[in-house]
């Protein structure tokens, strides 16, 4: 997929306030610090697409973008290191929770965990509950620049290990580099790969003018 066309649609503080549309989305969530901005902006080609911030937890709405004017990625809030209050935090799961479960037209949550680590107790908890509440989801490991092959190949091991202990079936498990750019081809083709296919142009059949002749 070559990406023409990458724009900010809307920002949603609550599951209400989101834009209605017919067009297929495609989520990405993760830890606040598992470089998802980054790899929003990689995908994309758009270096200030997503904000990034040394800081994490700086994702607090939904934030959808329109693709090629064909596709709506959507920029989840990350979770895990946000500096809200226990009531504000609450609140700000149940938005998320709303628009993963009720959202008609999402069509897979991209689900970020850092390569460099082994897998975490809320990465696999939270794709515990993506599937128990039946939402499609594929397993993303980021920032594989930053260790050997043979470390992230190690790391891939365990997690595959973590899935099966966990009874975790993702759609799919990919790895990508959002500084070298490496893998984000394969997300980008697999997701057009689910993109409704445009019928062909027809060409006008012969006409057949016998018939007028005596």
């Amino acid at each position: 997929m070559k990406i023409r066309s990458a724009e900010h649609r809307a920002d949603a503080a609550e599951f209400a306030d989101c834009p209605p549309s017919a067009w297929p989305e495609f989520a990405f969530v993760g830890r606040s610090n598992v470089g998802k901005s980054s790899l929003i902006n990689a995908l994309t080609g758009r270096n200030e697409l997503a904000h990034t911030s040394g800081k994490p937890g700086k994702t607090r709405l939904i934030h959808f973008f329109r693709v090629n004017g064909e596709w709506t990625l959507v920029d989840l809030p990350g979770y895990g290191y946000a500096k809200l209050s226990r009531g504000k935090q609450q609140a700000f799961n149940q938005e998320v929770s709303a628009y993963l479960t009720q959202r008609e037209n999402l069509k897979q949550v991209f689900l970020l965990a850092d390569s460099q680590l082994e897998p975490l107790d809320g990465d696999l908890s939270f794709a515990n509950w993506l599937q128990e509440s039946g939402v499609p989801y594929s397993l993303v490991l980021t920032k594989t620049d930053r260790n050997t092959q043979g470390k992230v190949e190690r790391h891939l091991e365990l997690f595959d290990e973590a899935l099966a202990d966990y009874g975790l079936k993702p759609t799919r498990v990919f790895r990508c580099s959002a500084k070298t750019g490496k893998g984000c081809g394969t997300i980008l083709r697999w997701i057009d790969e689910q993109l409704p296919k445009k019928a062909g142009k027809r060409k006008s059949p012969a006409v057949n003018l016998n018939w007028m002749r005596p």
